[in-house]
């Protein structure tokens, strides 16, 4: 059965997708069968992987509100051992579609059942918002991961954030469980980023990653190409960062002991 991890902040621009897909790719280039779960209208992440979403028929939201079988739409990226169940603009409007249903907070949670089995890691890409979807993927979830970037505003919101959480461990999800809060878009040369990373380690401590996320040129230009950093460019910092991200959390998880790259 597959662990399954959201990807989850309301604040945009913080690193959500580009995590979801090199996290998933990292995975996958160390033979963890991984699917990515794009829950974002954008469907920045079915881009990032090299679909173009505009000619994209069936998506996870006819699997949502059509029952539609996702076993029957997953995609095969051009990474080994990495799938995704892809996205489309109209799932803009689940949100309103949902209101109506009974138990719609687990709607997405039934669609994730049905293909868990099948991988070792379901990653959720979530929308920068705290709505309906972004539940949904906190309900069906095992455990989060919260991007912060290493900007001024980086605790804003956190607390909002937090406390959802908190709500859906104890009304929807008992077993939602902290991946860990990872620092992103780091700047080794700013000192405004050492000061959040700081301040972050000194409010959450152990809740925060011992990987940090440099900001990299070659991780911001990968999803032009369609490609994750893995694909684009395996020796970049981007690329190490999240194989180092992806060996913290198979040695969280007690399923590896391979031992960290350096930069």
């Amino acid at each position: 059965m597959g662990k399954v991890i959201s990807i989850a902040n309301q604040k945009g621009g913080v690193g959500k997708t580009t995590t979801a897909i090199n996290l998933a790719a990292s995975f996958a280039v160390l033979e963890y069968k991984t699917i990515i779960i794009d829950a974002d209208p954008q469907a920045n992440a079915t881009s990032g992987v090299g679909f173009d979403p505009r000619i994209i028929k069936t998506s996870i939201y006819e699997c949502i509100i059509d029952g539609v079988d996702p076993k029957g739409i997953i995609l095969n990226t051009k990474t080994p051992y990495l799938d995704i169940l892809p996205a489309h603009i109209d799932l803009v409007g689940a949100e309103i579609e949902m209101i109506s249903l009974s138990k719609r907070e687990f709607m997405m949670k039934k669609v994730i059942d049905k293909i868990k089995d099948d991988y070792e890691f379901v990653i959720i890409d979530c929308s920068p918002s705290l709505g309906l979807i972004t539940v949904n993927a906190l309900t069906a979830a095992d455990s989060v991961i919260i991007p912060v970037q290493c900007e001024y505003f980086a605790l804003e919101g956190l607390g909002k954030l937090l406390n959802t959480i908190k709500i859906v461990q104890s009304r929807l999800n008992k077993t939602l469980d902290f991946e860990g809060i990872l620092l992103t878009m780091f700047d080794s040369r700013l000192r405004l980023s050492k000061q959040v990373v700081e301040e972050v380690k000194v409010h959450f401590q152990e809740m925060v990653f011992d990987t940090i996320i440099s900001r990299n040129t070659r991780l911001g230009e990968a999803p032009s190409f369609g490609e994750t950093i893995i694909m684009h460019d395996v020796n970049s910092t981007g690329a190490i960062n999240y194989l180092n991200l992806a060996r913290e959390i198979l040695q969280k998880n007690k399923m590896t002991n391979i031992p960290y790259l350096e930069n």
